[in-house]
């Protein structure tokens, strides 16, 4: 365990059902001019854009029908730079709170995205503090509201690609469970999969730390109780709540521990396939999870990472079992009744596998997975997620 590490948050965290409801001032607080950041239905959000505008703030609205794309978050600098703004909301999901992060940075700072992306641009550091950005979370998953980083898809080069910087944090996120409770339920699926991923890649990566396994502890209890209900019974306060928690800290995990392989494996997939993020991470968990535990069992029987699939399976079981084999029969009870579509539903070929292979062992995910893994085991692990 790291015991020398730095721990990066936003400005303020407000939680709790209800909470929108100080949007329209606390923004007031911060600008006159805002880019709203919606996804492809903002009529959802016609209330609390009302509110904006009786509390003085002028709404320039911008839509992120999809996933966001370098070209995107360029129409969104144009945009909010066209307006005069100085300030950007952005509320929805994972891809709403990604361009929101990046078109702030990208405000506040000269020149282009690609002069700032990492991969496919220059990876300059943006050395000015991003404009006010105030992130509301409508989904229960990316934790994107409190990460440092922006995922973007390249569509010329194929991939995704991150903007980071620790200026990327917003300056205020507000989470209310409330926001969720319309999601449908394959939507709640996805999302809730990809915030129990990072939490139990967040718990066995190599630079998980005091604080975040603590969040991760909460987390995985939180998700283990109301995932499966937050499914099946949308319209429960309680287990909406604990999903949105869950997910809250997923984020601050993400960004202050890094994940793993199935984050690893992601990133390349990402740019390759046109899937959502979280049917990639439900996926890809188990075989991960089973890839893993094979291979530290192999090269290091007493490894400490072992212990700590062992304590995640005590909390996903609730004690009631705790071998390391658990934890991984648990998350296949969760996954195989909700019947989600492998990789190759979503495009993936087994003649793509040995370049998916490649290209995610160069992905900083795979700094933080607990053992190493081959070319071999990582296209073993995309064959058992087709």
């Amino acid at each position: 365990m790291n015991t020398c590490f730095d721990f990066a948050i936003p400005r303020g965290i407000r939680f709790g059902s209800g909470r929108a409801e100080e949007l329209p001032a606390l923004a007031a607080g911060l600008g006159r001019r805002a880019l709203f950041v919606t996804g492809a239905h903002p009529e959802r959000h016609a209330a609390l854009a009302q509110g904006l505008c009786r509390s003085g703030v002028a709404l320039t609205p911008f839509t992120v029908a999809g996933e966001p794309t370098t070209d995107s978050v360029r129409a969104g600098v144009a945009a909010a730079r066209d307006a005069d703004c100085d300030l950007v909301i952005s509320l929805g999901g994972g891809s709403v709170l990604d361009t929101g992060k990046a078109v702030a940075a990208l405000l506040a700072n000269p020149g282009d995205l690609f002069d700032y992306l990492e991969i496919v641009g220059r990876a300059r550091p943006l050395d000015l503090p991003a404009a006010p950005h105030v992130a509301v979370p409508t989904t229960a998953g990316s934790g994107a509201e409190v990460t440092r980083n922006a995922v973007l898809r390249a569509p010329a080069h194929g991939v995704k690609v991150s903007l980071r910087s620790p200026g990327l944090l917003p300056t205020v996120v507000v989470v209310d469970p409330r926001l969720t409770l319309g999601l449908p339920p394959f939507l709640t699926a996805l999302t809730g999969l990809d915030a129990l991923t990072q939490l139990v890649e967040g718990f066995v990566s190599l630079k998980a730390n005091p604080l975040t396994d603590g969040l991760c502890r909460e987390g995985l209890a939180r998700a283990a109780r109301s995932l499966a209900r937050a499914v099946t019974q949308g319209d429960e306060l309680p287990a909406r709540e604990d999903m949105a928690l869950a997910s809250l800290l997923s984020g601050l995990v993400l960004a202050n521990a890094g994940l793993g392989a199935v984050h690893g494996l992601a990133a390349p997939l990402g740019g390759m396939l046109d899937a959502p993020h979280g049917a990639v991470c439900a996926a890809l968990l188990a075989p991960v999870m089973a890839m893993n535990l094979a291979r530290l069992k192999r090269q290091t029987p007493a490894a400490a990472a072992l212990a700590r699939y062992a304590e995640a399976a005590a909390i996903l079981t609730g004690g009631t079992r705790s071998g390391p084999e658990d934890g991984l029969e648990w998350v296949r009870a969760l996954i195989d009744p909700l019947h989600l579509p492998g990789l190759e539903a979503w495009g993936l070929t087994e003649d793509q596998l040995e370049e998916v292979a490649a290209r995610a062992q160069r992905a900083s995910s795979m700094q933080g997975n607990p053992v190493a893994l081959s070319p071999g085991d990582l296209i073993r692990i995309l064959r058992a997620a087709l």
